[in-house]
């Protein structure tokens, strides 16, 4: 079946000819293209481990965040096609510099070739799991052609107002078209953990001190749900992490992040009017000290079984840049693969 030739696989429906050249909203033909791949060390500490999480990022998106600091990648098309024998090169060098897992950034717009790329790179000899880390915004018809080949999924909850979603993405149906895929993620891949021994002394990106096999917690298969906390947005914080409680307590882990930060978009005039129209939905500022606190505290009365917090701080040198071929410090990340230059020497 070519799911490209009137493309309906996102919940958008946009009926593009992607197959034959032509982009569909998300910006993309049926031709798969990434940005970059990379050990990242920023995710969470179950993805992490020791090695890394070996990040691949995918050009174009169904959502389109107006906020989105992957933007370079996303919305304004940097990135290069790869096919499936160079797909799974860029896997399998992942795997052999050290990654605990290949993490899939954003690729809900190629499903179907993805199922068929990740099949092929398990034939050729990867081990480590698949991580599909996306919006949420996408059909359970599609997710059950990943079923085979990802144990490990990282969605987002953005909102469940659909006021907001309609304002900062363009999809009214965010809400309840993630809660489905979020759902269906829950049901079918229960959390699986194992215990990880360091390969190694190392120092990790936080600089903490770990010996030679000393022990951490791995994810092997199971549902981390990650929101982001919208500045001036408390109360659909505190509906969204309800719905989370009722719905993926002690079953999933929660990520609550509170880095949202103001992008400093490069683009015309037209584009940056737009995007200043959507995102005066929200307060375009960093987190404030008092809404930390009142984060915490909700954190606290909600009592998860398994949720992630981040340390508050106001340092903004994280923010990706996809023109570098080293787009993120070097203590978050060591790149494997850049669209501009292709592999890097991983010692």
């Amino acid at each position: 079946m070519n799911y490209f030739s009137e493309c309906t696989q996102c919940p958008r429906k946009c009926n593009s000819a992607r197959s034959q050249g032509k982009s569909g909203f998300c910006g993309e033909t049926d031709r798969v293209r990434i940005a970059v791949a990379c050990l990242h060390f920023g995710e969470e500490p179950l993805i992490t481990v020791h090695g890394g999480s070996g990040t691949i990022f995918f050009t174009g998106c169904t959502l389109r965040c107006a906020f989105c600091q992957n933007y370079q990648i996303s919305q304004n098309g940097m990135g290069k096609a790869v096919t499936q024998d160079e797909f799974v090169e860029i896997c399998l060098k992942l795997q052999q510099a050290g990654a605990e897992n290949i993490n899939l950034v954003t690729g809900s717009h190629f499903i179907p070739k993805l199922a068929e790329y990740l099949k092929a790179a398990k034939e050729s000899g990867l081990t480590i799991p698949f991580c599909w880390n996306s919006s949420a915004y996408e059909s359970v018809e599609m997710l059950e052609l990943l079923k085979p080949y990802v144990t490990i999924w990282l969605p987002d909850l953005k909102t469940l107002n659909s006021d907001l979603s309609k304002k900062l993405f363009a999809a009214q149906d965010y809400p309840q078209t993630a809660t489905n895929a979020i759902s269906w993620m829950i049901k079918n891949f229960p959390l699986k953990t194992i215990e990880c021994p360091a390969p190694k002394d190392y120092t990790d990106s936080n600089g903490e001190k770990w010996k030679k096999d000393e022990i951490k917690e791995k994810m092997t298969q199971g549902v981390i749900v990650r929101h982001l906390f919208l500045p001036g947005k408390f109360e659909e914080t505190a509906e969204t992490l309800l719905w989370l409680k009722e719905n993926a307590d002690g079953k999933a882990c929660i990520s609550l992040m509170n880095q949202y930060t103001p992008v400093p978009f490069a683009e015309d005039e037209s584009k940056s009017k737009t995007r200043k129209a959507s995102l005066s939905a929200i307060e375009n500022r960093l987190v404030s000290k008092d809404e930390d606190t009142d984060l915490q505290d909700l954190i606290e009365a909600y009592d998860f079984d398994y949720l992630f917090y981040q340390e508050l701080t106001d340092d903004t040198s994280w923010l990706p840049d996809f023109t570098r071929t080293q787009p993120f410090s070097n203590k978050l990340a060591t790149p494997v693969w850049h669209w501009k230059v292709g592999f890097f020497v991983v010692r």
